[in-house]
C-alpha cells in the first residue's frame, strides 16, 4: 500500500511538471481546428520548461547587474589578470623546482658541424636585421667588439631567449628553437666578431668585449 502511495505522489509530480495528459482522454483538449483530417490537441508548455526559462532569465539579470553595474567587485579583465599572474607565479615555481630542465648550456661551440646550424639557423632568421654577413642593419653589427647587451655566450644566449631592449624589435626566440640550437646560434653570433663585414654598421653600445 506504502509503495502504491508512493508511486502514485511521483506519478502526481510529474504530471503537475509536465501537465501531460492521459492517453485516450485526447478528446478533452482536441480543438476545432482541422488541416485535411488532422487535429490540434491544446496542450500547454511543459511547468518544468517554463521554470527553466524563468531562471534563465533570473540568472541573465543577475550576470547583467555583476558585469555592468557592479564591476568594482566583479571584473572579467581583472579575473583574467588574476589568471595570468597566478599562471605566471606557477611557470616560475615550476622552473624553481625543475631547474635542470630550463638551464642552459653556455658552452662555447667551435666545431664544424655546430657552427653550420648555427649559420643556418641566422641564415633563415636573423639576416633581415643583421644582413647576412652580420655587419648589422636594422639590428647592430654583430662583427665588431660592441655589445649593446654583452657579448660573451652567456649574455647572447640570454638576448635569444628573452628578446633584447624592449621597442626595438628583437623578439624571443626561446618559443622557435630549442636549447641546442640556442647554443649553436650563441656560438656562430660569437664567431662573427672580428670579421669583415661589406658594409659594417657604426659601433653600438658600451660594452666592449673582444673574443678570446
Amino acid at each position: 500500500m506504502s509503495d502504491k502511495k508512493q508511486l502514485s505522489g511521483w506519478k502526481k509530480f510529474l504530471q503537475s511538471m509536465t501537465k501531460a495528459h492521459d492517453l485516450g482522454s485526447e478528446e478533452e483538449i482536441m480543438t476545432d481546428h482541422d488541416y485535411d483530417g488532422i487535429k490540434e490537441l491544446d496542450n500547454v508548455l511543459p511547468p518544468w520548461w517554463k521554470y527553466g526559462f524563468y531562471i534563465t532569465i533570473a540568472i541573465g539579470i543577475f550576470y547583467y547587474i555583476q558585469v555592468f553595474t557592479n564591476a568594482e567587485e566583479y571584473s572579467q579583465e581583472k579575473e583574467y589578470a588574476a589568471e595570468v599572474e597566478k599562471g605566471k607565479q606557477e611557470v616560475e615555481a615550476y622552473k624553481a623546482a625543475n631547474p635542470d630542465l630550463f638551464k642552459l648550456d653556455i658552452t662555447l661551440l667551435t666545431d664544424e658541424v655546430s657552427l653550420a646550424a648555427g649559420k643556418a639557423n641566422f641564415d633563415t632568421y636573423c639576416v633581415a636585421c643583421h644582413m647576412a654577413d652580420g655587419g648589422g642593419g636594422i639590428g647592430p653589427n654583430l662583427t665588431d667588439d660592441h655589445w649593446i647587451l654583452g657579448g660573451d655566450m652567456e649574455n647572447i644566449l640570454k638576448t635569444l631567449n628573452e628578446g633584447g631592449r624592449a621597442g626595438k624589435g628583437m623578439i624571443s626566440w626561446k618559443n622557435t628553437f630549442d636549447n641546442d640550437q640556442l647554443q649553436q646560434l650563441a656560438s656562430y653570433v660569437i664567431s662573427l666578431n672580428g670579421t669583415t663585414a661589406a658594409n659594417p654598421k657604426a659601433a653600438e653600445g658600451d660594452i666592449i668585449w673582444s673574443k678570446q
